[in-house]
């Protein structure tokens, strides 16, 4: 998705340790005409997939989550990292270690919102690791459910989160912006022209 890799490009912050900062676009502040955008795409990627529901991890997950839930006319949930009073019952709990904040971050569903034989797509800002996905993914599994497939804003490649979701699980990732390479002075996307193509 050019226009993502562009404002990328323009305003992410390389923080060192392999973390990007995109809190300009995505995780702090966000362009709702660009969270537009990255549902519709994802929706049209993943509508052969027929989902029924979108799975998502609070909080940076919610927005791209809720336009793709939009765009195909289906139920969001999003996994919530602290128990409030108001979830009782039973409840899904996963748990999944967070490169940014450091230790492990609870995954929550009440089961009434995740019902057996639903067809899930996940969608979540970032593809590193992929232990956050692979998290929710065991959850749509034990809640005895289909996942369809795997969707994310960003993806850094050189993490390995994408094989490692698809030998687990063998379903469809796509990610709108894949970072092939990342420092200080630099940032390169899948399908991007070598630096010296022309020269």
């Amino acid at each position: 998705m050019q226009i993502l890799k562009d404002r990328i490009r323009a305003e992410g912050l390389y923080l060192g340790d392999g973390i990007l900062k995109i809190d300009s676009i995505l995780n702090h502040q966000m362009d709702p005409n660009l969270i537009k955008q990255m549902g519709e795409e994802i929706a049209a990627r993943f509508r052969d997939a027929h989902p029924t529901r979108i799975l998502t991890a609070e909080v940076s997950g919610i927005a791209p989550a809720l336009m793709a839930a939009l765009a195909l006319n289906v139920p969001i949930v999003y996994a919530r990292k602290y128990k409030p009073v108001t979830m009782y019952g039973p409840v899904f709990l996963e748990t999944a270690p967070s490169h940014t904040k450091g230790g492990e971050t609870n995954l929550l569903v009440a089961a009434e919102y995740l019902p057996a034989g639903e067809r899930v797509l996940i969608v979540d800002d970032f593809l590193a690791s992929g232990k956050t996905l692979l998290a929710l993914a065991r959850m749509v599994i034990e809640a005895r459910c289909t996942l369809v497939g795997v969707a994310t804003i960003v993806e850094k490649s050189f993490e390995e989160g994408r094989a490692r979701l698809q030998e687990k699980y063998d379903v469809p990732v796509e990610s709108l912006a894949i970072i092939t390479y990342l420092d200080e002075q630099r940032i390169d996307f899948a399908g991007d022209l070598p630096l010296d193509a022309g020269i």
